[in-house]
């Protein structure tokens, strides 16, 4: 039997593909490759190190839990507005009606999944072992490999459960997202 070509399984699989990456806090993750390496002096950390580490840990999962609760929207004069989803709907808004950006649960949902991705990432990268727990990767080896597919399984299939409408600070505003309407 035929099916239409955007409802064919490859179809719809590269579409949550991409979803799931755009779920995830890639930016924040890059930020943290980018300046772990220098901040615990490629895992030989002094206390200055550690403290500096521990400071860049600190911002970047805030990070990726703020940026689950941010939204933004075209106006009709097509101009983006960003702002931060609250019980009553975006804050700051315009003249525009935000109501139906109100927080939803599945925001918490995802920023507590996004914190767990960042985490695993961050904690279990070989920089920050070296520098904050060092013995760790030689003696829970099989902890160290399996842990970032199991959490990136569970967090996927979550995800899947619990698809975001949002288009946070740094994501693409589609035509779908305009004027107060959600996707």
């Amino acid at each position: 039997m035929a099916t239409p070509s955007g409802n064919s399984i490859p179809s719809k699989t590269f579409t949550n593909m991409g979803n799931l990456v755009k779920l995830l806090p890639t930016g924040t993750v890059f930020m943290f490759e980018f300046l772990n390496p220098v901040l615990t002096n490629d895992g030989h950390c002094n206390v200055s190190n550690k403290y500096m580490s521990g400071a860049l840990l600190v911002i970047c999962a805030f990070m990726c839990c703020f940026s689950c609760f941010t939204d933004s929207y075209i106006d009709s004069d097509g101009m983006i507005h960003y702002g931060i989803a609250t019980s009553k709907g975006l804050c700051p808004s315009s003249s525009v009606d935000t109501s139906s950006y109100k927080l939803r649960i599945g925001d918490f949902v995802h920023a507590f999944f996004s914190l767990g991705v960042f985490a695993v990432v961050a904690l279990l990268d070989s920089n920050t072992t070296g520098c904050f727990y060092p013995s760790f990767e030689k003696t829970q080896k099989v902890l160290y490999m399996t842990l970032p597919t199991v959490i990136g399984t569970v967090s996927s299939f979550v995800f899947m459960f619990f698809p975001n409408k949002r288009h946070g600070i740094g994501y693409r505003t589609d035509e779908d997202h305009q004027e107060g309407k959600t996707a």
